[in-house]
Order: structure tokens, then sequence, then C-alpha cells
């Protein structure tokens, strides 16, 4: 809790190697009153998710990236941040939604292009479930 009985900010990483949608997607959670980190690819997700200090509420990710794909880093984020919710996007909705189906929280893809409304939206139902157990 802040000063006043206020809440901290919810922190959000979003990971997308395409640098204008991170920036423009980063920029409204942040006018939405989210706390966001950045990163490019899932290795640098990563990184920043083991900063010991760091508690990220949500990772938000593309799924096709270099070096590290989105599943990759949504498998990384069960096994060693399960109380991180994930949530990915794809250009190409239909052909990983098998595989995003397989993993079974991370819950359909977000196509591309979102709304950014409906998109902030989302999120806050899923961090909502996660304060409330579901």
């Amino acid at each position: 809790m802040l000063a006043g009985g206020e809440t901290p900010p919810r922190v959000i990483l979003v990971v997308d190697d395409d640098v204008l949608i991170r920036l423009a997607i980063a920029e409204y959670l942040r006018e939405c009153g989210f706390h966001v980190f950045e990163a490019a690819d899932g290795a640098e997700a990563v990184t920043i998710l083991n900063a010991a200090e760091l508690a990220v509420d949500l990772v938000f990710s593309d799924v096709q990236m270099p070096r590290m794909d989105g599943f990759a880093l949504a498998q990384w984020v069960q096994a060693h941040r399960p109380d991180t919710r994930v949530l990915l996007t794809s250009g190409d909705p239909g052909s990983v939604a098998q595989r995003a189906n397989d993993l079974c929280q991370i819950g359909p893809v977000v196509p591309k292009p979102y709304d950014h409304a409906m998109l902030a939206q989302r999120i806050r139902r899923m961090i909502g479930r996660a304060e409330s157990g579901g």
C-alpha cells in the first residue's frame, strides 16, 4: 500500500521485437496507470524477470521473436514465476492457437493488430483473477 491507502501500480512486462509496436502499447499501458517494463525478446525478458526485487504481475509477449519466442518465454514464466500471468499476441493467431491452448494457463492468443483499450481491459481482468485466486 502507498500513503493514503493507494495500491501500487500493477507491473506489466511488454515483450516484442518490433520496437514501434512495443513502444506504442507500452506507452498506452503507462497512460492507463500500469508500471511498464519493455524487452525486445524472450531472453531479455528473462533477464528482467530474474531481477530479484521486481514483481511482475503480467507478461504481454509476441509469439514470433528471435532467440527465445513467446511460447518458450511463457513456459519459462510458468516454471519460474508461476504467480505471473502471461498473455500472448501474434500476427498469425490461427497457426499458433493450438500450441497456446496446450499451454493451458495462457489462454487464447490476442490477434494483431489489437485494440489498445480492449487489451488493457483484458489485462485488468487477468490480474483481477490472479488476485482472487482464479
